[in-house]
């Protein structure tokens, strides 16, 4: 049994793979000897993290390239990933983007690439997930979304419109895959120190991408809905919630 309490010899299938958060949860599930597909972009990343994870115990590391944009190849890479594992004990989508909030602002192009890459290429993914998760009768399909999506701030409206999309998604989803026995998490970080925010000033919010999977493993483990990560994040964003729109519409944040 690993720290994080998960038990091992689960097939895990990973979209985003070579994201800092899914980096970090691929390793604590290679040193557990879970099995595993890995899909990202970057073949280069891919193969690098894939050596990474048989060092560590991974029995079996599987990789897919794969441009999440391109929802047209979502299907047959699905089909790939579940017949190299066999089954799926647990999917992670883990990849996303941040934009940039003014140029989305003034270009409608760039708003709907990010909305691509943020929302609707998650959304192809759970598509193709739910089904054949349902299948088996049993699996966790757990998703990092973000605390953005809790409320439209004026600094990433677009990025938080996004992550909204996915939450509310993942909310009926979880209603829906209830009676196959296919449990649905929403992870919401706050801000992490990875390389998607290396140009921001950190402060005592920021958590590391280590920190973040850790919690992500422990509340696939437990089953858990919606979690903040950290925890305070739920309390920050109960707060935010609660502001008046007249105050906060002219909040800069």
């Amino acid at each position: 049994m690993s720290r994080t309490g998960e038990s091992q010899h689960q097939r895990v299938l990973v979209f985003g793979a070579v994201s800092a958060i899914a980096r970090e949860a691929c390793r604590r599930y290679a040193e557990q000897g879970c099995s595993l597909y890995l899909v990202a972009r970057n073949p280069e990343h891919l193969g690098v993290l894939a050596q990474d994870l048989r060092v560590r115990g991974a029995p079996l590391v599987q990789t897919g390239v794969l441009d999440f944009n391109h929802f047209e190849l979502h299907e047959p890479e699905v089909d790939k990933a579940f017949t190299v594992l066999g089954e799926v004990d647990i999917a992670l989508v883990c990849h996303g983007s941040l934009p940039d909030q003014g140029a989305c602002e003034r270009d409608f192009r760039l708003a709907l690439a990010e909305i691509n890459s943020n929302g609707l290429s998650v959304i192809s993914l759970l598509t193709l997930l739910a089904p054949r998760m349902a299948r088996q009768q049993h699996g966790t399909i757990a998703v990092i979304t973000s605390v953005a999506g809790d409320r439209g701030r004026q600094s990433n409206f677009v990025y938080g419109a996004a992550k909204a999309l996915v939450s509310t998604y993942l909310q009926g989803l979880r209603g829906r895959l209830l009676a196959s026995n296919v449990h649905v998490v929403d992870i919401r970080p706050g801000f992490v120190d990875s390389p998607m925010t290396a140009a921001f000033r950190k402060g005592l919010l920021w958590s590391s991408p280590a920190r973040v999977a850790d919690i992500m493993i422990r509340s696939i483990a437990r089953r858990r809905h919606t979690v903040y990560a950290p925890f305070w994040w739920r309390y920050i964003m109960f707060v935010v919630r609660m502001v008046p729109e007249f105050i906060f519409k002219r909040l800069k944040f």
